[in-house]
């Protein structure tokens, strides 16, 4: 079980940095975009070559799959099940 010093969150994360997060639908890369007002804004990635914006608290926990970190849901699927690739005309 980890203890509170060894839950990883948003805030350890540095701008640039890359992510998993879980859209209504599937699961798409994002990328920390920049930090204010105790919040994080996360850019996510569309399959249809779009981009988006996401606002989350500092203190959102995120899983880590080896290196990989994943923003926590709700859901029992895995990321690797259900993944949306990012821009498919490339």
């Amino acid at each position: 079980m980890e203890t509170a010093e060894d839950q990883i969150t948003l805030q350890h994360l540095a701008v640039g940095s890359r992510l998993i997060v879980r859209s209504k639908l599937d699961w798409r890369f994002a990328a920390v975009s920049k930090i204010v007002e105790e919040r994080v804004v996360l850019t996510v990635c569309s399959p249809s070559g779009r981009t988006y914006r996401l606002r989350r608290d500092l203190d959102c926990e995120l899983m880590m799959e080896g290196t990989i970190p994943i923003l926590a849901y709700d859901e029992t699927d895995s990321w690797r099940d259900n993944f949306s690739r990012y821009d498919l005309r490339w």
